[in-house]
């Protein structure tokens, strides 16, 4: 795993496949996302690595329900009393009493996602808060819910409007190039969300795969924004 600082409040946690962010207000931590199952120990290295104290954890943001970005959110949570977050359409998924919805995969993602099947599955977590369109959380001088399904119903994107970052969860992703994510429940509905991800004009953005933007991003994603509604 990989530790990357992306601006003086924000790290990056890479994995194998995925990543998490974690954004600090002084001692206060907050982990949009949580890798996967097995990602804990690794998470709580890596903050020590940095100088932060895992007990500051406060809040754990889930963008939506997959494996690759619930996994180690239940443990840490238990471990340092963080309250867990996840929208309300993919809540039931994050506690177990759901299952993971199928994506309609286009013929070039299939061994994509069979690539991805073999990240453990993520334990049944408790979601403490659930949330909606609008809400606005108590870090980065308040950071905005943004629904955006598609890639599932109850994906999120988090944006903190006074500091330019956007998190995109998985409706966008930027490997390679600024692209609508992969693995949609419903592309079409994906694609709208992405549009209304790109109109809130971030000059960060960062994404559930891939590196983040942190030059051009507005009009990049646009852009890609655009390009894909042409399709």
């Amino acid at each position: 795993m990989d530790f990357l600082q992306v601006l003086p409040q924000l790290h990056m946690f890479r994995f194998p496949i995925g990543q998490a962010y974690l954004w600090h207000d002084g001692d206060e931590l907050t982990l949009i996302d949580a890798g996967n199952r097995d990602s804990a120990p690794l998470i709580e290295s890596a903050m020590r690595g940095a100088g932060l104290d895992p007990a500051g954890l406060r809040r754990i943001v889930l963008t939506h329900c997959h494996r690759d970005h619930v996994g180690a959110a239940g443990e840490l949570a238990e471990r340092y009393g963080a309250e867990v977050l996840a929208h309300r359409l993919d809540a039931p998924v994050v506690r177990g009493e759901e299952p993971v919805p199928e994506p309609v995969l286009l013929d070039w993602e299939v061994p994509l996602y069979e690539r991805g099947l073999t990240v453990p599955p993520a334990p049944p977590t408790r979601v403490d808060r659930e949330l909606e369109d609008g809400d606005v959380l108590d870090f980065g001088g308040g950071a905005v819910v943004v629904h955006s399904p598609g890639h599932t119903d109850g994906s999120i994107g988090i944006h903190l409007p006074y500091q330019g970052v956007l998190f995109t969860g998985d409706c966008v992703a930027g490997v390679g190039q600024v692209m609508l994510g992969v693995f949609n429940v419903d592309r079409a509905a994906a694609q709208v969300s992405m549009r209304r991800l790109a109109s809130l004009a971030p000059s960060t953005v960062c994404f559930g795969h891939g590196d983040p933007l942190t030059e051009n991003a507005t009009a990049l994603l646009l852009a890609s924004a655009d390009g894909d509604a042409g399709l």
